[in-house]
This record gives C-alpha cells, structure tokens and sequence, in this order.
C-alpha cells in the first residue's frame, strides 16, 4: 500500500481519531496507533511522536476525555470521544466526504 505525504493528510488524523473512539468504549494510546494501520490497511500510519500531541489537543478542546488505569502494575491512559466530540466527528466527516468528492469530480475531468 502506498504511502502518502504525511503533509497531506495531517489534518484528518483527529477526525480519524475520533470515529475510532466513537465506535470504541476507550482505547489507549498504542491501540490507537495500530487500529490506524489495521484499518487502513497499512495505507496510514501514525507515529506516537504525531499521536500524543493530537490527543492532547482533542482533550483540551474538550472533544475526548482521558482515565488512566492500572495495566499489569504500569499506569496506562485509556482515551474515550465525549458528546462534544462526536458532534465534532460528524462535522469533519462532512467535510472530509465533501473535500473527496470535489477531489474525484476534479481528477476526473
């Protein structure tokens, strides 16, 4: 699967973040990561270095919420989308399907 320019599609990882977590009770950072890849099919990938900060984001903008939880005596922090979140994602998926379709409508002519 190709690659594609980490410029190009910065600005869908929130919006990709929070359809996972609304279809999910909550998932951890890692799990995250790798559902990205899964999903995708390897066509995306997100590294923790991009990750963390676009979650921080997303919970100070009140659009996720975080609870950290004892995991094999390691504290691990488990993220889940709130209300405001998911009206958030349904906006951006909007606008991603609408973005797409004038990018087809325009290759195709």
């Amino acid at each position: 699967m190709n690659k594609f320019d980490p410029q190009l599609i910065r600005g869908i990882y929130p919006a990709l973040i929070l359809k996972l977590l609304k279809g999910n009770a909550a998932l951890y950072g890692y799990e995250i990561e790798k559902k990205i890849r899964v999903l995708s099919q390897s066509g995306l990938t997100i590294t923790e270095g991009s990750l963390y900060p676009i979650l921080h984001k997303l919970e100070e903008k009140g659009f996720i919420k975080s609870k950290i939880r004892q995991v094999k005596n390691r504290d691990r922090k488990y993220y889940s989308i709130t209300k405001r979140g998911m009206a958030e994602y349904d906006t951006k998926e909007a606008e991603i399907l609408s973005i797409y379709d004038s990018v087809v409508r325009f290759l195709g002519t």
